[in-house]
Parts: C-alpha cells; sequence; structure tokens
C-alpha cells in the first residue's frame, strides 16, 4: 500500500504485523488518519487547524438549511476530512481531533464560525485568530495568521457548502474561544504573531509523533542505503522529485536522531526554518530578526545564514545538505 498523505510505500510485513483488523487498518490507511509503523503498531493523524476550520466553515453554512452534525471538507492531499459537528441557525463548532502527536497542544480545541449569505464567499478571523506584525511569514504583515494554503481549503469547503444549498455565497466568521490562550504555550508571540493561534496545513493531516514512531522511523533509515532526511511536509515534497531513488523520511526537528541512524549516502532536505536553526539553533539571538524567513527576505546576504549553513554542513558528519524554500527552489546545497 501506498500512505495517501506522505506518499511513502508501506511493507506488507508492517501490515501483516498489525493486531488490527485488516479491513479496517487498510482503510485508515487509506483516508490518512492512520499510521502503520514497522513493528504493525498503529498511530493516529488528527486534522490540521486549517482542516478543523473548514470543517467549522462549512458547517457554519450548512446551518443555514437547517440542523447540522456531520461533515465532509476537501484536504489539499485529495482525501476528504469528515467529523462530527454541531451546526444550526448559521453557528457551528468543530472540535480539533485528537491524534498521537504528543506535543500538539491544539487538540480538543473548538473552532466555532458564523455565517450569513451574501454576495461570493468571504471569510473573516475573530478573536483567537492570531494577527501577523512581522514580515517574512506566509500570511502578511498585519493579517490574520491563515496560512494561504489553509484559506484555500477553507474557501474551497464554503464553495461546496453555497453550492449545496444554492446559495449566492457566504460570509464567514471563524473564530476560537480559548485561541489566545492557549497561544500562550507557543512560539507565536516569538515570531510576530500576536492575540491567537495560527491556521496551518499543508497536507491537512497532523502527522503523528511519539518516542515509539521516533524508534519505527530509525530502523527504517537504517535499512535505507540511501536515505534524506527531511524536515516537513514541503521537505517531502521536493526531496521526493530532487531524489526520487532514495528513501525520504519525515525527520522533522529530529534531525540529529535520524542522523545517528543513517549510514551510507545521506541527504538532509528541508526549509531553512529548521535547517539553518539546526545548524545554529542561536542564529536568529540579537540579529533583529524573528524567524529565518524574515532574514532571508529581507537581509538575504547576511553572514548569519552562510554560517548556520556551514555549521549543518559540518553537523551532517558527510551529508550533503539541501536548502529549499517553499517553491522549491533550492536555495544551498553543499554537494555544488
Amino acid at each position: 500500500m501506498i500512505d495517501p498523505v506522505n506518499k511513502s510505500k508501506i511493507p506488507d510485513e508492517w501490515l501483516d504485523r498489525s493486531k488490527m483488523p485488516r479491513d479496517e487498518l487498510e482503510e485508515g490507511i487509506k483516508n490518512g488518519t492512520l499510521v502503520v509503523l514497522s513493528d504493525g503498531s498503529v498511530l493516529k493523524r488528527g486534522y490540521t487547524t486549517g482542516t478543523t476550520a473548514a470543517l467549522a466553515a462549512k458547517a457554519s453554512v450548512l446551518s443555514l438549511a437547517g440542523e447540522v452534525t456531520h461533515v465532509s471538507v476537501p484536504t489539499p492531499v485529495g482525501l476528504r476530512a469528515e467529523m462530527d459537528v454541531k451546526g444550526n441557525k448559521g453557528h457551528a463548532v468543530a472540535v480539533k481531533m485528537n491524534n498521537d502527536h504528543e506535543s500538539d497542544i491544539t487538540r480538543g480545541l473548538e473552532f466555532v464560525a458564523d455565517a450569513r449569505e451574501a454576495d461570493g464567499i468571504t471569510v473573516y478571523a475573530g478573536e483567537g485568530i492570531g494577527i501577523v506584525t512581522r514580515s517574512g511569514l506566509e500570511s502578511r504583515k498585519g493579517h490574520p495568521a491563515i496560512n494561504p494554503g489553509p484559506m484555500g481549503q477553507i474557501k474551497e469547503s464554503i464553495r461546496e457548502a453555497v453550492d449545496e444549498l444554492g446559495l449566492k455565497g457566504a460570509e464567514v466568521t471563524i473564530y476560537l474561544p480559548r485561541g489566545k490562550e492557549v497561544a500562550k504555550e507557543t512560539l507565536n508571540s516569538r515570531i510576530g504573531i500576536i492575540d491567537g493561534i495560527s491556521v496551518l496545513g499543508s497536507t491537512g493531516f497532523v502527522e503523528p509523533w511519539n518516542d515509539h514512531l521516533g524508534e519505527m522511523k530509525g530502523d527504517l533509515i537504517r535499512h535505507s542505503d540511501k536515505v534524506v532526511l527531511t524536515t516537513g511536509r514541503v521537505g517531502i515534497r521536493y526531496s521526493t522529485m530532487l531524489f526520487p531513488h532514495y528513501t525520504v523520511v519525515l525527520a522533522g526537528s529530529r534531525i540529529s536522531e535520524a542522523l545517528d541512524s543513517a549510514h551510507g549516502d545521506v541527504v538532509i532536505c528541508g526549509l531553512p526554518g529548521l535547517v539553518l536553526k539546526w545548524g545554529n539553533p542561536d542564529m536568529l539571538k540579537d540579529s533583529g530578526f524573528a524567524t529565518v524567513v524574515e532574514m532571508l527576505d529581507l537581509d538575504p546576504q547576511n553572514q548569519r545564514l552562510k554560517e548556520a549553513f556551514d555549521m549543518a554542513v559540518e553537523k551532517g558528519n558527510g551529508a550533503r545538505i539541501v536548502v529549499v524554500d517553499r517553491d522549491g527552489t533550492v536555495l544551498m546545497d553543499s554537494g555544488e
């Protein structure tokens, strides 16, 4: 089988080792909610803040025609995400589902949406969604912290509801009653987002992570002679394109742990915010910049960028280091 979210091949022996009924396991893999590990154990994916916001938004529009208890929305990877909701008279609540990512503090958070019929489709961010105060992030300075991908997902979900009801359009306001409170437990204030959380998600799904998964990924890395260790969903996409004959493994922020398991032809590939900060965790200290992306945008010749890259090459201990931007452009490559 192929995992439809990260596009990795799942060996049959992994499926055979699982104690979960085979039909239930395969269905969970197909709909993107389950991840099977090399020992047959199973972890649960969740939905991103972007997907949860889309679910609430669609439910609010559908509820203009009556009570809504369950909705389905599209995701960026082509799968459908669905869950129970509460919606009535243009007001809806979707609760971010639990998952097996130990550090996801947004699990169980309520996303609320209010809708009314309008000309065209408009989305407003209310209380609990952060505001961007600095350049260098995907959302523009002064705008709500809803990344372009999730915003497109939200609008597409609203469009489905509008078409289903035969409306001219809809105006939807999304807010999180506990968003400002939960944001205090994130790094948002340090990177230039205030008064709420960010609405994110490049695939629509939250990847699971715990120490056991780390061990299983270590097994996969140890059995690969040509491996790319990457930092996230964007890294997976471009690593697969740049290195089609390599095993691509999502290491996230645990690059050093993954590197300890690697041998042979090893590449570390990902966005600058993770790869360069892995090289030099203190690269932003006293720099005047909140993020690596902001530094790249406003001062691309900053000496700290090269220093962090050189430190990443040294820490890589022979691994090729490749830094890409969100458009897939290779910014730095130690193999050149």
